[in-house]
């Protein structure tokens, strides 16, 4: 049984497609196989970098978090001295005056300020000095608002003013300044 050239030639090419075919299968195969790996790699890698920016944004969260209680403390801090500063001021005032009777001019701003530290500063006037105090605040009369701040308390009939403000201090500061300066023998050395 001998081929002939034609059955070779029908032979080779039915191995050549069949090889062709198997090749084309394992070709597809490869691919796939690449496609489903480089899916499985994309998302490891969307899941690593959503974590990070995950972890990114929580750790900004946390800072934002941390400044603004920092803020917030501040703040309330800065409140707390401006009370401290007004009943200060307020107190000083009492204590120079000593007047049964006595009226607090403040700045409009800080009205409220006013009403959340007279009491304190009235009772502890009474506490040192065991005297009673009326102590209004005068609702019609105010500070200018260009002042840094501070006090002036008048007696009951207003004869007497007690001025704890700022720029009364520094005024004081610069005629006991001036006063150094026009007697040079005054300095201590």
């Amino acid at each position: 049984m001998a081929l002939g050239n034609a059955d070779i030639q029908k032979q080779i090419k039915h191995i050549m497609a069949f090889v062709e075919q198997e090749a084309n299968e394992k070709a597809e195969e490869i691919d796939a196989m690449a496609e489903e790996e480089f899916n499985s790699e994309k998302c490891l890698h969307v899941k690593t970098q959503r974590l990070k920016i995950m972890e990114s944004y929580e750790k900004k969260e946390k800072q934002i978090e941390q400044q603004e209680k920092i803020q917030m403390s501040n703040l309330k801090n800065q409140v707390r001295l401006k009370v401290l500063r007004a009943r200060d001021d307020l107190i000083t005032g009492l204590y120079q005056l000593v007047d049964p009777q006595m009226i607090v001019h403040w700045r409009k701003l800080n009205f409220s300020l006013v009403k959340a530290v007279v009491g304190k500063a009235i009772l502890m006037y009474k506490i040192t000095t065991n005297k009673d105090a009326d102590v209004q605040i005068d609702q019609e009369a105010y500070l200018p608002e260009d002042i840094a701040g501070g006090v002036e308390i008048y007696n009951g009939n207003c004869k007497i003013k007690v001025s704890n403000t700022l720029e009364r201090w520094l005024d004081l500061i610069a005629q006991q300044m001036m006063s150094e300066v026009q007697d040079p023998c005054s300095v201590q050395m």
